[in-house]
């Protein structure tokens, strides 16, 4: 039986990079981390705006409900600044929140900054598609997706999504027993 087509977004938010001043270097950090974890084929959507949350949102809904992805996967944008509106969008277009990601976020980055208390990392449900706010710094990203993606799956299982299957060479996919 084949597998529906699994499409992550991957989306930057940086002012900096949407104007060229850098190369955004956050978006392909979770592409690579995303292919170290996923086992099966997936496609993704990588976008880059900048820190307004109109366009954030705007984003958000095209890659959720226009193209079909299963999960939106954000950097950046999450500090106490006061550009930095992620979360704030996050919030705004989704059904449900889901704050334990955030908390489990913070609690692994707290291991190595004092300042990852001022990160304001959450995760929410639009419709089928799961999205989840990581910080901006590759290192962060990598940290921070490891402490959550064993829940990815089952998230996106419960939710309606495609069957996601992890690479036990890298990560431990949690799903409970039947």
């Amino acid at each position: 039986m084949a597998h529906p087509t699994i499409t992550i977004g991957i989306l930057t938010i940086s002012d900096r990079a949407s104007q060229g001043v850098y190369r955004d270097e956050s978006g392909p950090a979770i592409v690579a981390v995303l292919r170290d974890y996923i086992a099966d084929d997936w496609t993704p959507l990588p976008r880059l705006v900048p820190d307004e949350q109109p366009r954030i949102e705007a984003e958000l809904r095209q890659l959720a409900d226009v193209e079909g992805c299963c999960l939106v996967v954000t950097t950046g944008g999450t500090g106490p600044a006061p550009r930095d509106v992620t979360p704030e969008a996050t919030e705004a277009v989704c059904d449900k929140m889901l704050p334990g990601f955030g908390e489990l976020m913070r609690a692994v980055s707290l291991k190595y900054v004092p300042t990852a208390i001022l990160s304001r990392q959450t995760a929410g449900i639009r419709g089928r598609c799961l999205i989840v706010n990581l910080p901006g710094k590759p290192k962060s990203i990598r940290e921070c997706l490891e402490a959550v993606f064993p829940a990815i799956p089952y998230c996106i299982d419960l939710i309606g999504g495609p069957y996601i299957t992890g690479n036990a060479a890298h990560i431990t996919v949690f799903r409970p027993k039947a």
